[in-house]
């Protein structure tokens, strides 16, 4: 099966901000749809049932206090020029507090035979960019310092991605709460 480690958006005032954004923005890009909004903390793959539980013992082991995370700028990887994915960030301490939790899930995840490779950088992704598309620079510029919002992160979620031609379908496997 195909999981992943995400933190969830559910403050609704977040969920239409970044709708009213995605119907703003005019690119020839597809859309997250608003109720898979979230932080990919780790990406794990095609792993086997039997990992899979490895992964949630670890999960169900890991401790996180509660914490905000204030999300704020847009942006595109690799860049605007050649955008694949439009974002929106987060800043301050609650970039910080994401970034540490999940370094800690990756130095776990070390320990039962996952390597990381990638440095995260807290985003939501927002649209993904299918075909080349022109440079977005003077589009995205004018939210550049968007607001969108404060979430509280109080869980993580194990998640299962089913790829469709409609795009992917996400379900939860695994859910912990801060302590």
């Amino acid at each position: 099966m195909r999981v992943f480690i995400a933190v969830e958006i559910l403050n609704k005032e977040i969920l239409k901000k970044v709708e009213t954004f995605q119907k703003s923005v005019k690119i020839n890009a597809n859309p997250t749809r608003v109720d898979q909004i979230h932080f990919t903390l780790q990406f794990l793959g095609e792993i086997s049932e039997e990992k899979c539980q490895q992964v949630k013992n670890m999960l169900n082991e890991i401790y996180f206090p509660q914490f905000d995370v204030s999300l704020k700028n847009v942006g595109a990887f690799p860049n605007l020029n050649n955008p694949r994915v439009i974002w929106i960030g987060i800043e301050g301490d609650g970039a910080k507090k994401l970034t540490d939790l999940a370094k800690e899930i990756g130095i776990q995840l070390a320990k039962i035979g996952f390597e990381t490779d990638r440095k995260f950088k807290p985003h939501l992704t927002v649209f993904r960019v299918r075909k080349k598309i022109e440079n977005v620079s003077s589009i995205i510029t004018d939210f550049e310092t968007e607001e969108f919002g404060t979430e509280t992160i109080s869980k993580i979620k194990l998640k299962k991605s089913v790829l469709s031609p409609k795009g992917p379908e996400y379900s939860d496997l695994l859910e912990v709460n801060a302590r």
